[in-house]
């Protein structure tokens, strides 16, 4: 008797699982809608579940931190606003900070508060995004409309006051750059109160759909333990418990005095739907903090917002370390000074960088339709992780 085989390929497999069976490797990207700019997700599937991730980045890696090094403190402002573009704002504000703490330079006090406030507005900003994005990711598209018209309404009011739309250039060594166009107060009053009046939107249109939940409710679960392994911060970290917000434990700028203000969103749960709420109840407190800032802005008298500087900066030698709550987590500068009047070091710590590594702990045992709601959820620009 003679026995014939024909087709021997992966239609031939044993069982998923066994030595004999054939496993599958799947690239998300370089260019995928899911990856917010060309991240690489090599995925190993047995079947529809992701057996193992590994995030392959540098596709974006523009040497920002070796171009530090040849550019002087006021010009690496310029490019340190780019890595995050969501947080334009925060990201200089980190560089200046670590600036005038080596040349142990205190800012006018009205700065100060203002720093405050157009963090706080740059933080909304970069929420919005994102709680538009992420549904729409999962199927549904009215949410990112009501999303992008708060973020106009806000960009208006930034664009009035540094001449730029994303990439704002407003901050500098001592300070800001210019001070503020008369009635620009009461016209970001106006703004937040569109966008907060817009935030039951995402409550009752995107955390009452119960496709929406079925997506994300006790999906991608990230543990505590895993969070402090990886370093992970910000909405993320908070949603799987970790109750750390530089703003509350390590005060800067004027959050010292906004602590009856300051409320942190904690979650236990560590799921996709636990990160989309702290996001949410973040940018309602974003809102409140910036409320806050104008009711003093409106008390303190007027006064210069920046101090002159010699033609010539040039920090003294030595190193220190200066580091921010940014919209996406911890935002870390180490400067190392020669003297010189350009950085002779700036290493940058962003926390996208630390956030996506996580997804080789996410990933593994989950099915690949599930693979884009925990993606989304992990709040990233891919910028920000190549720097």
């Amino acid at each position: 008797m003679t026995e014939t085989t024909v087709g021997i390929g992966p239609g031939a497999q044993t069982l998923p699982g066994d030595p004999g069976s054939t496993d599958m490797v799947l690239n998300i990207g370089p260019q995928h809608p899911s990856t917010h700019g060309v991240l690489r997700l090599k995925l190993v599937l047995d079947g529809e579940r992701i057996t193992s991730a590994e995030p392959v980045i540098g596709y974006m890696h523009r040497g920002a931190e070796k171009l530090f090094e040849a550019r002087d403190y006021r010009q690496i402002i310029m490019l340190a606003n780019r890595h995050d573009w969501l947080s334009a704002f925060a990201n200089e504000l980190g560089v200046v900070l670590a600036v005038e703490r080596m040349l142990g330079m205190e800012v006018p006090g009205r700065a100060v508060w203002l720093r405050t406030l157009l963090a706080e507005l740059n933080r909304v900003l970069n929420h919005l995004m994102f709680l538009g994005s992420y549904p729409l990711e999962l199927g549904g598209i009215t949410p990112i409309f009501h999303s992008f018209n708060g973020r106009e309404e806000l960009q208006h009011v930034l664009e009035e006051a540094s001449g730029g739309r994303m990439h704002y250039m407003f901050n500098r060594v001592g300070g800001l750059k210019e001070d503020l166009p008369a009635g620009w107060l009461g016209r970001v009053r106006r703004a937040v109160g569109v966008v907060r009046g817009q935030l039951p939107v995402f409550e009752d249109l995107v955390l009452g759909n119960e496709i929406f939940r079925g997506r994300t409710a006790g999906v991608g679960v990230l543990s505590r333990e895993h969070v402090h392994a990886y370093g992970v911060s910000g909405p993320i970290a908070r949603a799987s418990g970790v109750d750390f917000d530089l703003r509350r434990d390590e005060p800067y700028l004027a959050y010292g005095e906004l602590q009856d203000v300051l409320k942190v969103a904690v979650r236990e749960e560590g799921d996709c739907l636990a990160r989309f709420e702290c996001l949410l109840e973040q940018t309602a407190n974003a809102l409140d903090l910036a409320d806050a800032c104008l009711d003093r802005l409106a008390e303190l008298p007027a006064g210069p917002v920046n101090l002159r500087l010699p033609k010539v900066l040039k920090a003294p030698e030595g190193e220190t370390y200066a580091w921010t709550e940014n919209p996406l987590g911890l935002n870390g500068y180490y400067l190392v000074s020669r003297g010189e009047k350009t950085p002779w070091r700036l290493k940058l710590r962003s926390a996208s960088f630390n956030n996506i590594q996580a997804l080789t702990e996410l990933l593994p045992g989950t099915l690949v339709a599930d693979m884009v709601a925990i993606l989304g959820s992990m709040f990233f620009v891919v910028g920000d992780i190549d720097k």
